[in-house]
């Protein structure tokens, strides 16, 4: 089995709750290594970027943690 398929395999297994969780870390992670690659741009280039996160962060439908 695969690394995307045992991945794949185990969030299958997971509640709504859990996958928002690690649907929420894997848009940490791939910011984290854009930012990265961000690191070489313009600054201006990186302050459209950063302006597009976080409108896309004020979009997400976050429940409260009981």
């Amino acid at each position: 089995m695969t690394i995307r398929e045992n991945a794949i395999a185990k969030l299958q297994q997971l509640s709504e709750p859990l996958l928002q969780e690690v649907t929420d870390f894997i848009d940490f992670v791939i910011h984290k290594h854009q930012v990265k690659i961000a690191d070489s741009q313009p600054d201006e280039t990186l302050v459209e970027e950063w302006s597009q996160w976080f409108e896309a962060v004020d979009c997400l439908d976050v429940s409260p943690f009981r």
